[in-house]
């Protein structure tokens, strides 16, 4: 799988699952999405934000988390109300349709706790199964 996309499952165990999800039957017609290579990690766009859908995330380079922290929007909590996108001091922030935000979360996304590997989530299942053998 080295040269094709890897898969991407949302991480059962980030603290922003504990959040509840957004209401309503239908998911909104905009989803916000950061690009990620202008974030500074300013969090205005977080204090915006009236259901808590943006979470801090360490920045692209694994070796110095610290440096240039950024944001990821929570698509699951993300109401698509636009204040993130007006916000933003950097514009750094685009409402794309639903759909079309997910295809463009691959290309913008550098660096996310929200989602793990497909192989991670196997990982980290099997590290917590209950019928795991000692």
């Amino acid at each position: 799988m080295s040269d094709e996309a890897k898969i991407k499952i949302e991480n059962p165990f980030h603290t922003a699952r504990l959040k509840p999800l957004r209401k309503g039957k239908k998911p909104p017609k905009l989803l916000a999405l950061v690009h990620q290579s202008g974030c500074t990690g300013c969090e205005v766009c977080i204090a915006g934000c009236p259901v808590d859908s943006i979470e801090l995330v360490p920045g692209p380079d694994p070796s110095n988390p610290g440096y240039q922290q950024v944001v990821e929007i929570d698509f699951s909590r993300c109401i698509g109300c636009q204040n993130c996108s007006i916000d933003c001091p950097w514009d750094t922030i685009t409402m794309y349709e639903h759909d079309d935000a997910f295809v463009a979360w691959g290309t913008e996304t550098l660096s996310t706790q929200l989602y793990i590997d497909e192989e991670k989530y196997v990982e980290i299942m099997e590290k917590n199964s209950p019928l795991k053998a000692s």
